[in-house]
């Protein structure tokens, strides 16, 4: 949630900020107008209040007519909250100044690339067609027993996903981040308060009937609420966490070309970086997650190029954000498979997320995260860069130590 001073103060750039991520910045002319009036009747009421309190016994009749008026006007304004805090819901975080302005994913910028694409002399199969052969992966069986874009891994393939938790872990934990499992389900106000949404076109949340609880879709969620209506000194900062959990998306709205297999899922395990930072340093943060990112597929030997995600593909939540994607010989392009978002402040305004300097002043911390591997996109790139010829697939030489073998060979 932005800041309702600061966009009393600045419309104007609140409604810049708002159409560079293709909203309409007539939403900011909305909250201004029941912020006005939420605060016109404000004023109303300490009026009536300080009139009340100056009567005395003679004023009886005025004082019923008085608290009549205060019953009134105490219970419109509880509407007036209620409509102000849902229209502030939907105000986008601003993007941060030196985020290239754009209207889609388009327009996103390449920054860099690593490695190059092996070139092939034999035909490439896609991850499906290798997982079915190598005995691994298996979707009939997730669709029978759970429904469509749900899976099962067998094998090697079930041994390949462990060794890349335990790889992601071992890496940033010698980093300096704090290794974390957290819980798969939170309540409403840490979901919607880091932005997945159960509901709308970016429905991502899987709610749980009869319970203020859904599935989280990262643990994200989880490591943001857990320090909700918290103050933290502000030399505990940075807080860097590095967590694992199981992860669990609708994906509404999400199907096109390339969204078949394990690029697009409804469950994976993920494990994710989460910091957080002192306002001035939160780009300094968000550079070294993506460094980090960097250093976990440069070790894993995957082609990859970074990408500068623009002002009309950044969702509401985050000011600044990089993709990593992979080359995927499968679709013969670059595939996503970890994003790194700075939200600022925005999330931890939902959350009621301060710390307190050292001169005992109060501010809310900047929250990031970033994705260190995410069990369904890695494994895919893993089997279609490293297929061989005689339809086996090598193992990256980083895992090898954790997977106990080099190749999987068809069965």
């Amino acid at each position: 949630m932005i800041d309702i001073k600061k966009l009393r103060e600045d419309p104007d750039y609140f409604k810049k900020s708002t159409a560079d991520k293709q909203r309409d910045p007539v939403l900011i002319d909305k909250v201004l107008k029941i912020d006005k009036e939420k605060r016109e009747r404000l004023g109303k009421i300490e009026t009536l209040r300080a009139e009340r309190n100056k009567l005395g016994k003679e004023g009886i009749k005025r004082g019923r007519q008085i608290k009549a008026e205060l019953e009134n006007l105490e219970k419109k304004l509880e509407e007036w909250d209620e409509n102000l805090i849902e229209l502030l819901w939907q105000v986008p975080n601003p993007a941060l100044t030196m985020v290239p302005v754009g209207k889609n994913e388009s327009e996103n910028i390449e920054v860099r690339k690593w490695g190059e694409p092996r070139k092939s002399d034999f035909p490439i199969k896609d991850h499906l067609e290798l997982g079915k052969a190598l005995d691994i992966l298996d979707f009939e069986a997730g669709a029978k027993t759970t429904g469509s874009q749900f899976y099962f891994l067998y094998n090697e393939g079930a041994l390949l996903e462990l060794s890349l938790v335990h790889f992601a872990m071992d890496l940033l934990c010698k980093e300096g981040f704090t290794p974390v499992i957290t819980p798969d389900l939170a309540k409403s106000r840490c979901y919607l308060g880091t932005g997945y949404l159960p509901k709308g076109n970016e429905a991502q949340t899987y709610e749980i009937k009869d319970e203020d609880l859904g599935l989280i879709a990262t643990a994200e969620v989880t490591l943001a609420g857990k320090h909700s209506d918290e103050v933290i000194p502000e030399e505990k900062l940075p807080l860097k966490y590095i967590g694992y959990s199981h992860c669990f998306r609708k994906e509404a709205g999400a199907y096109g070309k390339y969204s078949k297999g394990l690029y697009r899922v409804h469950q994976f395990t993920k494990v994710e970086m989460f910091i957080y930072c002192l306002p001035e340093e939160s780009d300094k943060w968000h550079q070294h997650i993506l460094a980090m990112e960097e250093k976990i597929y440069q070790a894993l030997e995957l082609p990859y190029r970074v990408v500068e995600i623009c002002t009309g593909d950044l969702g509401a939540m985050a000011a600044r954000k990089f993709d990593i994607e992979v080359w995927m010989p499968g679709r013969n392009e670059y595939g996503e498979v970890t994003s790194t978002s700075n939200c600022t402040d925005y999330q931890a305004r939902n959350l009621n997320i301060r710390f307190k300097r050292k001169n005992g002043e109060l501010d809310f911390v900047h929250m990031l995260n970033g994705t260190a591997i995410a069990t369904s996109r890695t494994p895919l790139a893993i089997l279609e860069n490293y297929q061989q010829k005689d339809g086996s697939v090598l193992i990256p030489k980083v895992l090898q130590p954790y997977t106990g073998f080099e190749k999987i060979i068809p069965k």
